[in-house]
């Protein structure tokens, strides 16, 4: 019972982080970008870091589908858990969906920033801190959500057992980590 209550509270935090990070998200979105030539070079920001962060996934879906692959093969070999390859792919996915969400919301709240700073440095904090705070609930909330679903589909529905659940749940985080090491050479 406190398994399943624990698991139950983890997939709350999580729906309550995203929330929150979505509902700063549209309050930051909503703020004035400034002026027209404001608007007009935060828009060629938000097209140039579209366009590269399209090519860095690109790149980085060969990489992923090459270690499915691998893990398939293990897997059949009875080398590792059948649910560890697509638990590779499932961190690598929402980490990568974070890292585009936090790409949104940081070329969204440039100009915004900027414009807020000229009315007040307050205002120009507090929309840095607003979309700070998308970035930081969102990769929380969609890593906690992931974990706490896999949690509960090996362990209450698949009944693995612990050793088999730690060698899936490492490999999500396998997944996870490889994309956001992508995502810091991409943008180093």
């Amino acid at each position: 019972m406190l398994l399943i209550t624990a698991t139950s509270a983890a997939l709350l935090c999580a729906v309550c982080a995203i929330v929150f990070a979505l509902v700063n998200f549209y309050s930051v979105k909503r703020m004035p970008e400034g002026t027209k030539q404001m608007a007009d070079i935060a828009g060629k920001i938000r097209k140039g870091a579209m366009a590269y962060l399209s090519r860095q996934y690109k790149t980085v879906a060969v990489f992923f589908a090459v270690l499915f692959v691998i893990f398939i093969i293990l897997a059949a070999a009875g080398a590792m858990s059948w649910f560890a390859p697509f638990a590779f792919v499932t961190g690598g996915f929402f980490s990568a969906l974070a890292g585009y969400i936090g790409m949104k919301i940081a070329t969204y709240a440039n100009s915004r920033t900027a414009n807020g700073a000229r009315e007040s440095l307050n205002k120009g904090l507090k929309t840095a801190f607003a979309s700070g705070t998308v970035m930081g609930l969102t990769v929380v909330g969609l890593g906690l959500l992931n974990i706490a679903v896999w949690y509960m589909i090996m362990h209450f529905i698949a009944g693995l057992r612990d050793s088999e659940l730690m060698q899936v749940l490492l490999t999500y985080g396998m997944g996870a980590s490889s994309m956001a090491l992508f995502a810091r050479v991409g943008g180093g």
